[in-house]
């Protein structure tokens, strides 16, 4: 099943002192979704933000949000960034023993269903979930820190997990060291949705962003060939 391109830019890369705005400005120059990247500072060594704020961005667009959970345990403040906003929650397959059970509970909260993987974990980690899934998330960073570079080995994760899919709906999103440079060869290799962040928030508002969407869009296209 070939699923749209779909370029989601991350907020981290955005200027926090008008977030907001940052959020309206990326969404009017293209963007499909909205990543919203929540680190712990103890599954990951960084900390961004919470629920709260994901709330307060709510108003500022209409866009899916695409909440990228990098914290451990995740289960206990699922209810909370559901109530915030998001429209799809991922969580990672190595943040807690019951992966299954917090996939059952995003789906009871209403939202999108997604799992994520860090670059040195297998894929045997999220295959007995497949059907519990709308979305396959692959990092191609090691994740908490924005600016890194795409690990090259991940194109054939990629590959590899878009056979795993076959036919079933599932978008296969891949986040790190997306540019329009790598976007090209991720594509190919079978993903749709792409998270970017100094690629997009890069320049002077939406002028800027306009263009290195645009730029991010064609070259994926490109790629799919």
């Amino acid at each position: 099943m070939t699923l749209p391109i779909r370029i989601a830019p991350s907020i981290l890369a955005a200027d926090f002192s008008k977030l907001g705005q940052e959020v309206r400005d990326v969404v009017d120059a293209g963007a499909d979704w909205v990543h919203l990247d929540v680190m712990d500072g103890h599954f990951v060594p960084n900390i961004s933000f919470g629920p709260d704020v994901i709330k307060s961005l709510r108003s500022y667009t209409s866009a899916f949000f695409d909440c990228h959970l990098m914290i451990s345990p995740a289960d206990p403040y699922l209810e909370a960034f559901a109530k915030a906003g998001c429209d799809g929650i991922t969580v990672h397959a190595e943040a807690g023993p019951h992966l299954h059970r917090s996939l059952q509970t995003i789906r009871a909260l209403g939202k999108k269903v997604g799992v994520t993987l860090n670059p040195a974990t297998p894929l045997a980690a999220m295959e007995n979930v497949l059907d519990d899934v709308d979305l396959i998330l692959i990092m191609s960073v090691n994740p908490g820190f924005g600016g890194q570079k795409f690990i090259p080995a991940m194109t054939e994760k990629i590959r590899a997990a878009k056979a795993l899919i076959g036919d079933r709906p599932i978008e296969l999103e891949v986040d790190g060291g997306i540019t329009a440079e790598t976007i090209g060869a991720a594509t190919a290799a079978g993903a749709n949705v792409f998270v970017a962040g100094s690629a997009v928030y890069k320049g002077d508002g939406i002028t800027a962003y306009r263009e290195n969407i645009a730029r991010l869009k064609a070259a994926a296209e490109n790629g799919r060939g």
